[in-house]
């Protein structure tokens, strides 16, 4: 559970462990999303300053300097004495620039954040590589909100309009319509419900809840945007439940529904990921097209490791029905 998340990420001695479609790689994450600029891998996870890890052939992975060596100067007036351990960041590339998107929360609050930072290259030994924060675009505040400014993932529709998807626990995930520069919610403000689960009515609205659900992630495919998200508790160890579900719909604000078309909005997400004998869980997920493969890229707590977080690269593949599978 993502807010939970003071686990800080940890640098381990690369072991490869190959299959024909899985790449499992020694290295300790949370919350990974990927990007390749020319012949380089670039991984970006929850940690310090937000984590970077970068590869050649999405195996062996090296460590690169975090994106903020000092917490942004903004933090502390929305998570007071702000530890600068990042969660959750979203990267693309439009228009010829690296846009990252990151969460900062308090302790199981929704006294959240997520702000954007950009750069015009992802190669620290460039003269060009500088990130340029831009600050808050969405913020959540306890007792106004009910959903969390956490886990952020920028999507496109058929018309290039962009949209920010995000969420954690509390009433749902939830997508809003953003500004052509990406930096700022569109006006008039448009917000959508992507996916939710049954919450105990009885609980204050400060309390994260009991309806397990966080880190959205859009994939566009096959006609569809296919909706991935994370159920019930990541970040525990032994003790985690996380798993990835799927839904899909034909247009980018939903409703988005399940292989048995349940709406995700009524608790509806068909299974796709979830633990096993190596695994205690595993979840949130990105998802991405690299030279016309399609790869599902998470993290996962490994039994041998008690537990520990790993990173979790795998080839998908699509079923007649046009659902993905492994």
């Amino acid at each position: 559970m993502k807010l939970h998340k003071q686990i800080q990420n940890l640098i381990f001695p690369l072991t490869l462990f190959i299959s024909c479609l899985s790449w499992a790689q020694d290295i300790t994450v949370h919350d990974p999303v990927m990007i390749k600029q020319k012949d380089t891998y670039y991984l970006y996870c929850t940690g310090q300053g937000i984590s970077v890890f970068s590869s050649k052939d999405l195996k062996n992975w090296n460590p690169e300097p975090a994106i903020f060596k000092e917490k942004p100067v903004w933090v502390d007036s929305v998570v007071p004495d702000f530890k600068n351990h990042i969660w959750a960041p979203d990267v693309s590339f439009h228009n010829n620039i690296y846009y990252l998107y990151y969460s900062v929360s308090a302790f199981a609050k929704n006294t959240s954040a997520i702000a954007l930072a950009t750069n015009t290259t992802l190669d620290p030994k460039d003269p060009a590589y500088k990130w340029v924060d831009h600050g808050i675009v969405i913020q959540s505040v306890p007792n106004r909100d009910m959903w969390n400014a956490i886990d952020p993932n920028l999507t496109f529709d058929e018309n290039n309009v962009p949209w920010l998807a995000f969420g954690s626990f509390w009433d749902g995930l939830k997508m809003v319509k953003l500004t052509t520069d990406l930096k700022s919610i569109a006006q008039p403000e448009e917000w959508h419900t992507i996916a939710k689960r049954k919450r105990t009515f009885e609980l204050a609205d400060t309390d994260p809840g009991d309806a397990a659900l966080e880190a959205p992630f859009i994939f566009r495919k096959n006609g569809y945007y296919y909706l991935f998200l994370s159920w019930d508790l990541c970040c525990r160890g032994e003790n985690s439940t996380y798993k990835v579900v799927i839904g899909r719909s034909k247009n980018i604000t939903g409703p988005y529904v399940d292989k048995d078309g349940k709406p995700l909005t009524e608790g509806g997400g068909s299974l796709l990921i979830q633990g096993d004998k190596n695994w205690y869980g595993a979840g949130h997920n990105s998802t991405y097209t690299f030279d016309g493969k399609d790869y599902i890229v998470f993290h996962a707590y490994e039994i041998k490791n008690n537990g520990r977080p790993k990173l979790e690269i795998k080839e998908l593949q699509w079923d007649a029905n046009l659902w993905p599978k492994f």
